[in-house]
C-alpha cells in the first residue's frame, strides 16, 4: 500500500513510541505484584512515548504545531497544520496490565483532519487513514459494518469514571441503548473504539467528556471507512462539545434517536 511522505513519518513515529510502550508494558506487568504499584512508572512511560513522537515529527515538519495530551498546545510557525497526539490512549488499561491501548496521532490541516495513525503495539495492528484515500488496517482496506438495526449491533461506549461528570444522565443513556442493542462494550481506549468502528468490529460508539487527542485520529478513520461521526447534536463541533457519536449511516441515526429518549 502506497503512503504519502507525511503518513510514512507519522507511522514511523507511532512504531517507535509503540516499541517503547511495549517494553514498558512488560515492566508494568511485573510491577503489579509490588507494594508500590506501577502508577509512577506508567506516567513516565506516557511522557517518554510523547517525547519520542514529538521529536520524530518535529524533525520532519519543524514548522507544524502540536496539541499533546501531556505537554499541551505548541503553536507552530505554520498555523494551518498541527499534530494532535495521544501517546498512550488507554492509560488505565496499561496501568492494570490489560493489553488494550494505543498510540494515536492525527494531523489537522486547515482545521480539518487530514491524516490519522492509531497503533496498538501489543497486537501489532496499525490503523491509518488519509483524507480522500480510505482507511486501512495494516494493508487491508476498511469499511464500517453494514448492519442497519440496533438489535443486531454491538455498541461501544465510555463510562464516566471517578471524578467524572454526568453519571446520572449517562445511566439513562446506557439503559436506553441496553434495551435496544445486542450488546455493549466498554474497552477503555476511545481511539481504538473508533478504529474498531472503522474496521466493522463495533457497529456504533458514543461517549462524552473526551479530549481532542482521544478523537482526532479515530474520527478520520471512521469517515474514510464510510462511517458517520458527529457530536451528540448531529453537528461537527466535536472537539468543542467533547462528545461523539459514530457508526454507519443507519446506526449513527439510530443511536442519536435512542440517546435522546427519556427514562
Amino acid at each position: 500500500m502506497a503512503r504519502s511522505a507525511i503518513m510514512n513519518i507519522m507511522v514511523q513515529a507511532a512504531f517507535k513510541a509503540g516499541r517503547a510502550l511495549a517494553r514498558d508494558f512488560g515492566e508494568v506487568q511485573n510491577l503489579q505484584v509490588s507494594m508500590k504499584g506501577p502508577a509512577d512508572y506508567v506516567s513516565q512511560a506516557d511522557k517518554k512515548a510523547e517525547n519520542i513522537i514529538r521529536r520524530e515529527l518535529q524533525y520532519a515538519r519543524p514548522s507544524y504545531g502540536f496539541l499533546l495530551e501531556e505537554s499541551g498546545e505548541i503553536i507552530g510557525e505554520d498555523k494551518q497544520h498541527r499534530f494532535i497526539i495521544d501517546p498512550l490512549d488507554g492509560t488505565t488499561n496499561f496501568l492494570h496490565g490489560i493489553p488494550h491501548f494505543a498510540v494515536s496521532i492525527g494531523l489537522e490541516s486547515q482545521e480539518r483532519m487530514a491524516a490519522a495513525v492509531i497503533y496498538n503495539p501489543i497486537t501489532d495492528e496499525l490503523y491509518t487513514a488519509e483524507r480522500g484515500s480510505g482507511a486501512f488496517l495494516n494493508d487491508r482496506r476498511l469499511r464500517v459494518s453494514a448492519r442497519r438495526r440496533l438489535e443486531d449491533c454491538v455498541i461501544g461506549t465510555g463510562i464516566p469514571h471517578f471524578g467524572g461528570k454526568n453519571h446520572g444522565s449517562y445511566l439513562v443513556e446506557l439503559r436506553n441503548i441496553m434495551a435496544e442493542a445486542a450488546g455493549i462494550r466498554r474497552m477503555g481506549a476511545a481511539a481504538l473504539d473508533l478504529a474498531y468502528i472503522a474496521a466493522g468490529r463495533l457497529d456504533g460508539f458514543w461517549e462524552e467528556n473526551l479530549k481532542p487527542w482521544d478523537m482526532a485520529a479515530g474520527l478520520l478513520l471512521v469517515r474514510e471507512a464510510g462511517g458517520f461521526v458527529t457530536d451528540k447534536t448531529g453537528g461537527q463541533e466535536i472537539f468543542a462539545c467533547k462528545n461523539i457519536i459514530a457508526g454507519n449511516e443507519y446506526i449513527h441515526a439510530a443511536l442519536m434517536k435512542t440517546l435522546k429518549k427519556p427514562v
